[in-house]
């Protein structure tokens, strides 16, 4: 184990804690590429299903011209507001595909209602039926390559650096070196 933080190849998320992740968090940060060939992103809500990650916006929206443009996307998701405590992440790259068919908003709409608010089935039917709107889309996004990353990896190579506040909790502590 080398005594820096040059090297955190080593720092990955397990395949236990990455699945964990993706089933506690709601929330992404959803990033593109603007006409301008800029990087852009925003925080959306997510649902998971079967490998793909599924999300949902208007179709005036800057992003949506923007994957149809060109599909390439990225979606960062971090442990930041779970019980998993800070300093575990995934960041994907992949592929969106653009669904504006009935017989996807019908499957999708139910389902990331009640995963949004799975104990509250007045708000996930409310959800529901707002989300069902004319000019809304549903993108799936097909990830095809991962980086993940585990702060308590890191922090194992210097527990003495490690914090102890209440943002970090020793080991747990979301800060980076990279």
């Amino acid at each position: 184990m080398d005594d820096n933080y040059e090297d955190l190849t080593e720092c990955g998320l397990s395949a236990e804690l990455e699945k964990e992740l993706l089933a506690k968090q709601r929330e992404c940060t959803f990033m593109w590429t603007n006409r301008a060939g800029e990087a852009f992103g925003v925080i959306m809500s997510y649902y998971p299903h079967e490998g793909t990650l599924w999300l949902t916006a208007a179709e005036r929206r800057a992003r949506i011209s923007a994957i149809r443009r060109f599909p390439r996307a990225s979606v960062c998701i971090t442990s930041t507001g779970t019980d998993m405590g800070t300093g575990k992440t995934v960041t994907y790259k992949g592929e969106c595909v653009v669904h504006s068919s009935r017989e996807v908003k019908d499957w999708f709409y139910p389902r990331f209602a009640r995963w949004i608010r799975p104990n509250d089935e007045v708000a996930a039917t409310t959800i529901q039926r707002f989300l069902d709107s004319p000019d809304r889309v549903v993108i799936e996004f097909r990830p095809d390559d991962k980086l993940t990353f585990n702060s308590a990896l890191m922090w194992a190579r210097s527990p003495e650096a490690a914090s102890n506040t209440a943002i970090g909790t020793g080991s747990g502590d979301g800060a980076r070196a990279d």
